[in-house]
């Protein structure tokens, strides 16, 4: 495996310490990543410090032009970035093109995006105009189940804005990111994107550095509190995109051999490590039996193993840490309720879990009221729909949900009682560039995508003129 650098004011540089990087679909060594320094997080942030000024200065179409070089860049190698995502995080490789794919996109459509000058007076009295303007020195703090597409979520946007950026990925999935600092590193002046990792180590230091005017950060709600309670030490800007616990309800009209895949690609997607994923499905009494034997079926089916198989549907966890952590909700799942699918973990190496189906469990376990982010679905009876939504609302969590119906309306109006930043009707994990996306209550703070997500980077400037 080719070295891997550090960018630091536009150069590629070896890191103070160094770490290794598991695969983890063999739980051996895959490769050894540089390791920044303290020294070496501050000497970034004052690189991207010194690169504002001119680069928040260049028009709006330059700074658009570079971020489609990036696109561009990433395109021409596409496959060597999607084979070392499968090789790190463990993914299938479909879904690890399907990611790199997804972050050019991100690129180029967020970059096609604009804040004008607004204006919402202009009387005898006073004109009033809102200006947009950037913040500064960003820290992106990147989670492990989508390192490289979580940067295009956030990056685009970031230097669209005119900021500049330090870009903090996980400590287990540090290489796609690294090599992506190779491509800001040839695309971009320097300074303007900075890439250092670190062994969970230097988050702090990052969410309270006095050079950092945001922070930007998904990953769990738990962690989220502690990059909040770090920024407000200089009431830094902050976006979180934290956990979900998603609920889907299910109606008792629609028929379960149609939707019992769709609703199995929503749970399982990245063996369910996605925080919009479906951790739990409501579903009507009259149609409970026949989909829960649905969706076991699926489970049965599906293939589990190294991502690089070209026949494997689900791999590995990503890490050992989250890998015990799921074994144990499928210890607690096996009490609490019915395994009728999965349950148990490969006999190989790696961090493999078949995915697993549990019915006859309730709220108040454990597998229902935390987010497992691992293949394991609890499928929960209800009554009727004011049932499903008293229990899907009770959750601390509103990241997403999803309603499931044959007749628009009725969804509709169960979707609108919902209590979660996105709601979905007969379909899940649909997002894009384009659609603002944001969390309810403890799942996050802020909006990204769109113009909504855009704004997030930028201080909000008043000029009001008398006349």
């Amino acid at each position: 495996m080719s070295d891997f650098k550090l960018l630091i004011g536009g150069r590629l540089v070896a890191g103070d310490l160094s770490m290794p990087v598991v695969n983890p679909a063999t739980d051996a060594l895959l490769a050894t990543a540089p390791r920044a320094s303290a020294a070496q997080l501050d000497a970034a942030v004052a690189a991207a410090k010194d690169a504002f000024p001119a680069w928040s200065a260049q028009p709006l179409a330059d700074r658009r032009a570079a971020i489609l070089r990036l696109a561009d860049a990433l395109n021409q190698r596409a496959g060597e970035f999607a084979r070392l995502l499968t090789q790190e995080q463990g993914k299938p490789l479909a879904e690890s093109t399907a990611e790199i794919a997804y972050t050019e996109a991100f690129l180029r459509q967020s970059a096609a995006l604009d804040l004008p000058v607004r204006v919402v007076e202009d009387s005898d009295r006073r004109r009033v105009e809102l200006h947009r303007r950037p913040l500064g020195v960003v820290g992106a703090i990147i989670p492990w189940n989508f390192p490289l597409l979580i940067v295009g979520f956030k990056l685009p946007l970031a230097l669209l804005a005119g900021n500049t950026m330090v870009i903090k990925p996980a400590p287990t999935t540090p290489l796609t990111t690294l090599r992506f600092g190779e491509l800001c590193a040839d695309t971009l002046p320097p300074g303007v994107v900075n890439v250092v990792t670190d062994a969970n180590d230097l988050g702090a230091r990052l969410s309270t550095h006095p050079d950092v005017r945001k922070v930007t950060f998904t990953g769990s709600t738990e962690t989220g509190r502690k990059v909040m309670a770090a920024a407000a030490s200089s009431i830094k800007r902050i976006t979180l995109e934290l956990g979900g616990n998603d609920a889907a309800i299910v109606l008792d009209d629609v028929d379960p051999k149609a939707v019992a895949a769709k609703l199995f690609a929503g749970a399982f997607l990245n063996a369910g490590q996605v925080c919009l994923a479906i951790k739990r499905l409501y579903v009507q009494d009259r149609i409970y039996d026949a989909l829960t034997a649905e969706l076991a079926g699926l489970a049965e089916a599906a293939v589990v193993g190294d991502g690089l198989d070209p026949d494997v549907r689900i791999g590995p966890l990503q890490n050992r840490a989250q890998y015990e952590k799921v074994l144990g909700f499928l210890t607690d799942a096996a009490r609490d309720g019915t395994i009728i699918a999965g349950g148990a973990v490969t006999d190989r190496p790696g961090y493999f879990i078949r995915p697993t189906i549990v019915r006859d469990i309730q709220d108040g376990a454990r597998l229902v009221d935390e987010e497992q982010f691992g293949p394991i679905l609890p499928v929960i009876r209800v009554t009727d729909a004011e049932d499903a939504l008293r229990r899907a609302n009770a959750s601390p969590y509103g990241l997403g949900a999803s309603v499931w119906s044959s007749d628009p309306t009725r969804a509709a109006a169960v979707a609108q009682r919902l209590e979660a930043g996105t709601v979905w009707i007969n379909t899940h994990l649909d997002f894009g560039p384009t659609i603002p996306f944001g969390g309810a209550k403890q799942s996050g703070i802020g909006v990204e995508f769109a113009e909504e997500g855009l704004a997030e980077f930028t201080q909000l400037t008043v000029i009001n003129m008398a006349r």
